[in-house]
């Protein structure tokens, strides 16, 4: 595994652990949880196309950068639904604006750990 692309996964996991911890926290921070959420899924994403030299741009829409992941991980396109929506979160949450619930917030760490699942077992990590 490349250096850069373990670099990317040591970031993912500090949101994954950020996101979990904060999901058993009271009170919830629940926009924290999804935001995390969201990046620990982008940072997977984006160290399995670091791992195959695919350039990718300074984005957080997880749509996009399942189109880049195209056939590397076939597990992914069943999430894309959830990628979709945990986009949203990437960005919009961390303004004042609508509330996340904890029911989102629970929701965003069962994307995260289904995608983490499929992502580390690529990686050859679980």
């Amino acid at each position: 595994m490349k250096e850069l692309t373990k670099e990317w996964i040591l970031k993912a996991e500090n949101d994954h652990l950020v996101a979990v911890r904060e999901l058993k926290a009271d009170p919830v921070v629940s926009d924290a949880v999804c935001f995390h959420s969201q990046q620990c899924v982008e940072k997977y994403m984006k160290a399995l196309l670091q791992e195959h030299d695919i350039v990718f741009e300074k984005i957080h829409d997880l749509e996009i950068l399942l189109q880049r992941c195209g056939n590397l991980s076939p597990g992914l396109e069943c999430f894309r639904d959830d990628l979709i929506k945990l986009s949203t979160f990437a960005v919009d949450v961390r303004y004042p604006g609508p509330e996340v619930s904890l029911a989102e917030a629970g929701e965003c760490v069962r994307v995260m750990q289904d995608v983490r699942k499929i992502m580390r077992s690529y990686f050859g990590l679980l």
